[in-house]
């Protein structure tokens, strides 16, 4: 594996992983009131687009990132839409 591909798991390694607090404090608290529906709509479609642009490049990295990012965001911004509306 070249050195740059080892820098991009790095990096995604850190970037994906910062996610997970917010889905996870999301989940256990049911609480939304601090996250904002357009820009996670935002960052889960520019996540796919840049999944979509790894994936014609080919590059592991990038695919493995933000395949894991646009999960997570994607799992952020349904939570606001199931316990926004409960929360009403």
């Amino acid at each position: 594996m070249a050195a740059l591909d080892m820098l991009g798991f790095v990096a995604t390694a850190f970037t994906t992983s910062s996610f997970i607090p917010q889905v996870w404090t999301t989940w256990k608290t049911k609480d939304v009131s601090g996250i904002s529906l357009p820009t996670y709509l935002i960052i889960t479609v520019g996540l796919f687009l840049w999944l979509l642009y790894g994936i014609f490049k080919q590059d592991a990295p990038i695919i493995v990132a933000n395949s894991v990012m646009t999960v997570l965001t994607a799992t952020i911004t349904v939570m606001k839409l199931r316990y926004g509306k409960s929360a009403k």
